[in-house]
């Protein structure tokens, strides 16, 4: 039978981008994949979420029958889940236990594994990469770090062994000099306790036949006893210890150290790289906002979306549906923020920070309002799901920053003294970059204030270099580090590094956004948010993506 022939009565499924062999399917964009394809598929951060599954998952195929290890002529029929064992009708010693049909408990294990496939795909082998490659470059170059380890190692215990050998020479000159003068004193002590027992002996002697002089005698003396010598080793070791405490053994020990590298891990540097130029991934009109001033990332098709105009705070996907609607929420502007899990953290009408759950039927107060101060923005760290606070003291008209962990427990304040008290006027909107920053827009100050981890001020960008001045709005930061405000003077989102330089600018005016105000990033799709203030519409903008995969080449 020839091909043309075959291909007459048989199908074949071939891959829809290089028509290799179908072996993959992908339920999202309905496209057949090859095994190469759907490599990139999983991994391209524009198909990431994508559902892709082998393709006979296409169809409810019937699983191959699979004979029973200890009934050879029984077939699989059960699943034991006590045991987590296939069973067949034979194996009676399961009877009374959780039983299930087996093709059920496959699909349903499957569908509880998928997130963790989903992983794998996407993130694990992509990574495992450049890990790869990382390492086969090391080889290359590790045994001339070794040699220049092992040359500094034994430059240093070479001058560790000429401090020892001129400490030893010390010492041994002070312990000679040592002895000779204790030899000295022991002479001079042997001399006068023998004067005493002769002077005791002659005393002694006289009254032997006397008896009452005799017993008064030993009342009124004794008989002298000799001093035990001096532990000579034990001061030599002394000695060495006193003479080894010196300066520059100290300077030269402290010299060695000893780091822990940990877990070998990609920097975001090698996988992520920034695009030409910025491109348009979807626009969302969210119902029931009039204008966005802050969005708050969920997952990637949703957010939570603050309404300028009302006290509306809205749960939206990215078809515009509203799936939760909250109105106890604040006037402020960066109200909300969502922690590690899910959960919407906010400040409410009355200043307290209220947490809902991610399935939006359970509500908590996480911190009360106690004081005077009027909060401001709210952010929830993603590395350690500390709570970062800004607030508005009105009795010194100053603005703070304070710092709870996940149980509400303040445990710190920015500025720490009040030698900072310049520091910020009213919080607007807080974040946090990945070298631990803390990032504030303060659009009375008319800047965007950085300070360290510990409070210690780094910088404040106030615009451009042409010095038209910046009026910074909504602010996030990526997974580069870098930093990016809303300006409401140029109508733009400017893009700064971590160290306040301007590196590119966003125009959003084409897509409907005359006036940027709301931001926020997507840190598992690499998105960015954007909200425009005169109208109810959100665009999603991609201006990351991922770096090329090392090929299999270029690691062996």
């Amino acid at each position: 039978m020839d091909t043309e022939e075959f291909s007459a009565q048989c199908k074949i499924r071939q891959c829809f981008q290089c028509h290799g062999d179908t072996e993959f399917y992908c339920n999202t964009c309905k496209h057949d994949l090859c095994l190469k394809c759907k490599g990139r598929h999983v991994t391209d951060l524009d198909t990431i979420n994508h559902d892709v599954v082998i393709y006979l998952e296409k169809y409810e195929y019937s699983q191959k029958q699979e004979t029973c290890v200890k009934h050879h002529r029984r077939i699989y029929k059960k699943y034991c889940h006590l045991c987590k064992l296939p069973v067949c009708s034979k194996c009676t010693e399961h009877e009374k236990h959780q039983i299930q049909d087996i093709r059920t408990a496959y699909k349903t294990n499957r569908q509880l594994q998928r997130k963790f496939f989903h992983k794998i795909r996407s993130e694990t082998l992509y990574n495992s990469y450049f890990l790869l490659a990382g390492i086969k470059t090391e080889i290359k170059t590790c045994h001339l770090k070794i040699i220049s380890c092992q040359s500094e190692m034994f430059k240093m215990g070479q001058k560790l062994k000429n401090l020892i050998n001129t400490v030893v020479f010390k010492v041994k000159i002070r312990y000679t000099r040592y002895i000779i003068r204790r030899l000295k004193q022991q002479k001079e002590s042997m001399n006068r306790h023998l004067v005493s027992i002769e002077s005791y002996e002659h005393r002694s002697d006289p009254s032997a036949n006397r008896p009452v002089r005799y017993l008064l005698l030993l009342k009124k003396t004794y008989v002298p006893k000799m001093k035990d010598t001096p532990n000579l080793t034990q001061h030599f070791l002394l000695s060495l210890t006193e003479e080894m405490n010196m300066e520059n053994v100290i300077k030269l020990l402290s010299e060695m150290q000893i780091s822990q590298t940990g877990k070998r891990e990609v920097r975001n540097e090698c996988l992520l790289k920034l695009m030409s130029t910025p491109v348009l991934h979807k626009s969302v009109t969210v119902t029931g906002v009039g204008g966005v001033n802050h969005i708050s990332c969920v997952t990637s098709d949703q957010v939570w979306v603050s309404d300028h105009w009302d006290s509306n705070l809205i749960l939206t996907n990215t078809a515009g549906e509203t799936l939760h609607h909250l109105t106890d929420v604040s006037s402020g502007w960066g109200v909300h923020t969502v922690n590690m899990t899910g959960n919407l953290i906010y400040i409410d009408k009355d200043f307290n920070i209220n947490k809902l759950s991610k399935d939006n039927r359970t509500m908590s107060t996480l911190i009360k309002k106690t004081d005077p101060c009027r909060l401001r923005c709210i952010y929830c760290s993603p590395s350690n799901g500390d709570l970062l606070v800004g607030m508005y003291n009105i009795d010194i008209n100053m603005g703070m920053i304070t710092r709870y962990n996940d149980t509400g427990q303040l445990i710190q304040t920015i500025p720490t003294s009040n030698t900072d008290q310049g520091l910020y006027n009213v919080p607007s909107y807080i974040a946090e970059n990945r070298n631990g920053d803390v990032i504030v827009s303060d659009s009375v100050r008319r800047a965007v204030v950085v300070t360290e981890r510990q409070g210690r001020h780094r910088f404040s960008y106030r615009g451009p270099p042409s010095g038209s001045g910046i009026l910074p709005l909504g602010i996030c930061t990526d997974a580069l580090s870098h930093i990016l405000v809303c300006d409401g003077i140029t109508h733009t989102v400017q893009m700064i590094d971590k160290d306040g330089h301007l590196l590119s600018v966003i125009q959003t005016q084409q897509q409907g956004i005359n006036f940027p105000w709301g931001l926020s990033y997507d840190d598992k799709c690499h998105l960015l948010w954007i909200g425009s203030l005169n109208n109810n519409r959100v665009c999603v903008y991609r201006y990351i993506k991922r770096r090329d995969c090392p090929t299999s080449n270029s690691i062996s």
